[in-house]
Order: structure tokens, then C-alpha cells, then sequence
């Protein structure tokens, strides 16, 4: 165990303490603000105040962790050992930077509770946050900083034994369409062949007339290639269907249909499944609470895990209601437009409240990639997307962190704008696995 002095012990400084040290360094800490028992104990042991209080480990502490509620903040980003880092500690803090107080406003999305630019779906965008403007968004800094603690920490004390955390995998599939063209509807199918039929789309009205009447597969059926892949490579894999009512961001097949149904209750028989709250749950209760219902009378178990549709969330007002909902997981955490990592983190955290400033029991698993991204926003290929997701790998693996990808069934159709596609999800479990 080390002991961490410091002047005052808020629930900011035990929150990303606990973060950095127990879930990704794996050391145990207890903290005190009393000199005396600080001084007394002979094992490791680390200060974060304003002046050190002897020779031991000491880092200058920033006043952020100190404060309540949110703040303008001053930040001047510098590079630490080629690193981006920011909050200044000066020369008599072994770590020249406070990364605590960095990690924090980085973790907790603090500049989101500032005033931002919203997107077209009222997203804080990646182009506003700290990470994109100084060009360290595809870097978990949070994780970098926290093993260059370490390396300082194994100099000072090199007989405490150290633990080693494993880098592993999550692939999430978000099921935004289980179908392209099957039970739809006789009203939607018919408004489908007429828009193919203006647009001169005749591959599409012949898919379309050939998966109505089983003559082909419907092309977003991609779900027995997915657990395939799961089996055949022992991957951890979570669904998360969209069950919501029809609108026009929310397009999936009718949850009163049978055959949907039945598929759900099959993916919960060979995998986890989670919860994909609709496009306008983002502000309403009680939308998210009749689909969390929804999903549940049809899996007939109880709802822990979801992911927000468009990755719609607003800080902390969604949250909370996720909370109040008592759903313990959410996968939401990065952007539509950009790669990377949004809290800067490859490491599951748990969501720290600023209004209420407490950590509450949500933990948040933070994604790295999207396939629409990669496709439709960064309009790169299927080689050049698996180069980047093995450059966005190989920055989990050196921090021994958890890599989370996120993909559509419909990106294994190599089906319209999939075309080319089809065969990205087996190679990139085969990038990630090695």
C-alpha cells in the first residue's frame, strides 16, 4: 500500500487517486492529513500538497481538485518526455506536471460543463475538446501519465512489488437495423420500393423484392458471422439493440414483431446484450425507462448496460437519468466524427457527478472507434481503417488498457455504402487478438 498525504482530502482527490493508482497502476492507497501519521509511516509513500513535507515522493499539487463546482481554467499544454501534459508543478515535484488534476478535468469531461459548440445532433464535438485543438485525441494521455508514475515510483521504491494489469478486448455491436429489408412492414416496404423505384435503383428493388419473397438473405443478417467470429476467437461481445418507436433517426424493425424478438432472445443465449436508447432519449426519462421495459420483457432479465443512439448524450443530465434507471454500464463514451479517445482514458472509470460532486455507481466503458466513422467520416478504406485501428490498438496494448471497438451488423453486409467492407470486422478481431 502507499500512503498519500495531502491538506485536505475532497471526493475529487480520492476519486482519480483511485482511478490512477488502483484501476490502472493496481496499488492498493489509503490517504491521511495528518503530518504526524504521514511521518511516522515507514512503508511508500507519496504528498500532494503545495511544498513537500521532507525528501519523500512529491507532487505539487494543482487547485483544481481542490475546488467545487466548474470553473474557468487556465491550461497551457506543454510536452512531458514527448507527452502532452498540462498544470504546471515546477522543479521540486518529481513529476514536473500535475497529472492528478489533469487526469481529472480530462476524465470527468469537465470543458463539456462548459459553454461549447453543439453539432446538428446537439453533440459536444470533438473538435471543441482540449484533446483535438493539441493533437493528443488518438493517445490514452490519462493511461501514458499513470505508467510514467509508475516508472518514478519503481526508482524511489524499488523493493515494493508491483502488480501487472492485461491488456484485453470488448467488441460492441450496435444493431441500429437488424434487417435492410425484412419485416418492415407492408407501409414502409411499399414507401421503400417506391423511393427505389424514383431514384432508378433497380439492384435495390430487386434485394429488396428478392428478401421479401426468401428467395436471398437479408443482407444486415450478419448476426450468425458475428457469433461465429465470438466463438471462433473468444471475443467478448455485447449488443446493443435500438428498440424505440419509430422516428426518423430510430428506423429498426418493430419490437412487436416476432422474428425480432426471437432474434434478441437468441443473441442473449450466446452473448451479453445491452440497452441502445433512442435517438430523443437523450433529455427524457421516460423514454429511456419504456425501453429499458421493452428490452427487458423480452430478455426476461434486468437491463445493466446501454449505449446511448447517435451517441446523444448531454453531461451529467443523461447520466443521471441512466442512474435513476439503475443501469450500471455505459459504452458512450467517444465521438461519431473522430477516432481516439474521448476521456483520454483506455480505462473503464466511473462517472463523476460535478453538479453533485460525488462518484456515482455508473462506470463508463470508453470506446476507441466506430465503423461509420472510419467509412463515413473520415472516408478512408478498408485497408487504410484497419491501419488505424492497429495504430489505436497498439496505444492500448503499451498501456496494457482495454481496447472497445464499435461496429454495425450492417458494416458485415458489404451491402450498399458497406460495399468492400465485408470482410473488415474478421481482420480487425485477428489485429486486435494478436
Amino acid at each position: 500500500m502507499i500512503l498519500i498525504y495531502t491538506h485536505k482530502v475532497t471526493p475529487r482527490v480520492r476519486y482519480i487517486f483511485k482511478h490512477v493508482f488502483t484501476r490502472i497502476l493496481l496499488i492498493d492507497i489509503d490517504f491521511t492529513s495528518k503530518v504526524e501519521e504521514f511521518v511516522a509511516y515507514n512503508g511508500p509513500k507519496m504528498s500532494y500538497t503545495k511544498l513537500p513535507l521532507g525528501k519523500e515522493f512529491f507532487i505539487r499539487s494543482h487547485d483544481l481538485l481542490f475546488q467545487q463546482g466548474v470553473n474557468d481554467v487556465e491550461i497551457k499544454i506543454e510536452k512531458w518526455k514527448g507527452v502532452s501534459c498540462f498544470f504546471s508543478a515546477g522543479e521540486k515535484s518529481v513529476i514536473p506536471y500535475d497529472i492528478f488534476g489533469a487526469s481529472f478535468y480530462l476524465i470527468t469531461r469537465y470543458e463539456e460543463y462548459l459553454p461549447h459548440i453543439k453539432d446538428v445532433h446537439e453533440r459536444f464535438m470533438a473538435t471543441e475538446s482540449l484533446a483535438f485543438k493539441h493533437k493528443f485525441l488518438e493517445k490514452p494521455v490519462v493511461d501514458i501519465w499513470a505508467y510514467r508514475l509508475l516508472e518514478e515510483l519503481k526508482k524511489k521504491y524499488p523493493d515494493y512489488e508491483y502488480k501487472k494489469r492485461f491488456y484485453n478486448y470488448i467488441s460492441t455491436i450496435d444493431v441500429d437495423n437488424a434487417y435492410c429489408y425484412k419485416h418492415k412492414g407492408i407501409v414502409r416496404t411499399i414507401a421503400g420500393f417506391l423511393k427505389d423505384t424514383s431514384q432508378f435503383k433497380i439492384f435495390n428493388m430487386w434485394d429488396r423484392f428478392a428478401v421479401r419473397f426468401n428467395i436471398k438473405k437479408d443482407p444486415f443478417n450478419t448476426f450468425d458471422k458475428i457469433l461465429r467470429f465470438k466463438k471462433e476467437l473468444d471475443v467478448r461481445t455485447i449488443f446493443f439493440f435500438l428498440i424505440g418507436d419509430y422516428t426518423t433517426f430510430d428506423t429498426n424493425v418493430s419490437a412487436s414483431k416476432t422474428k425480432f424478438r426471437l432474434l434478441i432472445k437468441e443473441m442473449v443465449d450466446y452473448a451479453r446484450v445491452g440497452l441502445h436508447p433512442s435517438y430523443y432519449s437523450m433529455k427524457d426519462a421516460t423514454i429511456i425507462k419504456k425501453e429499458k421495459e421493452r428490452l427487458e420483457g423480452i430478455t426476461n432479465m434486468p437491463m445493466k448496460r446501454s449505449r446511448q443512439h447517435y451517441l446523444r448524450f448531454s453531461l451529467p443530465e443523461t447520466y443521471q437519468k441512466l442512474i435513476d434507471l439503475e443501469i450500471e454500464e455505459d459504452y458512450s463514451m467517444g465521438y461519431a466524427s473522430h477516432v481516439g479517445f474521448r476521456a483520454s482514458t483506455c480505462t473503464p472509470f466511473y462517472f463523476y457527478d460535478l453538479d453533485f460532486e460525488i462518484q456515482t455507481p455508473l462506470k463508463i466503458f470508453p470506446f476507441a472507434l466506430m465503423d461509420t466513422t472510419l467509412n463515413d467520416y473520415m472516408k478512408l478504406t478498408p485497408k487504410q481503417s484497419l491501419g488505424k485501428i492497429r495504430d489505436l490498438k497498439n496505444e492500448v496494448r503499451r498501456v496494457n488498457g482495454t481496447f472497445i471497438t464499435l461496429f454495425h451488423n450492417e458494416s458485415l453486409s458489404n451491402y450498399l455504402r458497406w460495399k468492400g467492407w465485408g470482410r473488415v470486422y474478421g481482420s480487425m478481431l485477428k489485429i486486435v487478438r494478436s
